[in-house]
């Protein structure tokens, strides 16, 4: 089993940033890309972002120019920096641990943008 734990998230004006951090613990068996998800109260979960086990990265449109993932191996952990957050945007924001034969989601940590 896997366990993640996002943080980062938080209340932030329209323009600004966070970062978000998933650290992962348990059965953290190498291979594995890790991902960030959000759900709006809209919509369904949708990928945000993905990094693979090589550090290939790939985005949402959405997220392209203002979002960077990144992660670090040593400590089990993946990255969401959010630059010039919009109003319309705020959710909760999920991490994923995918292995070869399992994945895992944590818990979410909301965003919140303010007009």
């Amino acid at each position: 089993q896997v366990q993640l734990v996002e943080s980062g998230g938080g209340l932030v004006q329209a323009g600004g940033s966070l970062r978000l951090t998933c650290t992962a613990s348990g059965s953290t068996v190498s291979p594995y890309s890790m991902a960030w998800y959000r759900r709006t109260p809209e919509k369904q979960r949708e990928l945000v972002a993905r990094i693979s086990t090589t550090d290939t990265t790939n985005y949402a449109d959405f997220a392209k120019a203002r979002f960077t993932i990144s992660r670090d191996n040593a400590k089990n952990t993946a990255y969401l920096q959010m630059n010039v957050l919009k109003p319309g945007e705020p959710a909760v924001y999920y991490c994923k641990l995918a292995q070869r034969y399992a994945a895992y989601f944590g818990q979410g940590t909301q965003v919140t943008v303010s007009s």
